[in-house]
């Protein structure tokens, strides 16, 4: 990450964020995530990090949950986007490879899997992730499969939730225990839930 003078990352007076700040907060509590995990991360350390008062940091976010959730939506759609295209069964196929991806290999996607584990003892950590993260998302994947459904490309088992949930949640599983991804588990997954159109 490049680096960012003093100067640079001092936020403007008054509750409107500099953007050079708000970017350097979100980048360092990232970062902190990856080196020292969930519990290891502190208000502290970040805005040591990111070269920011404390007050500031708590002016912008009351948590750093809430922290860890702007980077989570900013960096979700830079790097790992809902096809919102024709869909086709490749695209889609496509799509669960990048999810297999994106938890495994990506930081933002660290940054999901530290919230859905803090989210299994914290009610108020899952109540938000839900609202601003996880529903918002899942609206735009069950759209994605009905347009593919529409289109005939593919024709699941189950209904919509059931099949999203059934896709991704033994790459969750694998990962939040510390196993790797089984090769050819995404494809299994993906021929046997949505029975794609054969070519």
């Amino acid at each position: 990450m490049p680096a960012v003078s003093p100067q640079s990352r001092r936020p403007r007076s008054g509750n409107r964020r500099d953007e050079s700040a708000r970017l350097a907060v979100l980048h360092a509590a990232d970062d902190l995530l990856v080196e020292h995990g969930f519990g290891g991360l502190t208000i502290e350390a970040i805005a040591r990090s990111a070269g920011v008062a404390k007050q500031t940091i708590y002016r912008w976010w009351p948590s750093k949950v809430e922290i860890l959730l702007d980077t989570l939506i900013e960096d979700s759609e830079k790097r790992f986007p809902v096809p919102d295209g024709k869909p086709t069964a490749e695209n889609l196929r496509g799509y669960l490879r990048g999810f297999a991806r994106f938890v495994t290999r990506d930081p933002a996607g660290k940054v999901l899997l530290a919230l859905l584990a803090e989210a299994q003892h914290n009610p108020g950590t899952a109540e938000i992730l839900r609202e601003r993260y996880l529903d918002p998302r899942r609206d735009r994947e069950r759209a994605l499969l009905a347009r593919a459904i529409e289109a005939g490309e593919v024709s699941p088992k189950l209904g919509p939730d059931a099949v999203l949930d059934a896709l991704v949640g033994p790459i969750v599983y694998c990962v939040l225990t510390g196993s790797s991804v089984p090769r050819g588990l995404v494809d299994t997954l993906f021929d046997d839930l949505l029975r794609p159109r054969p070519d």
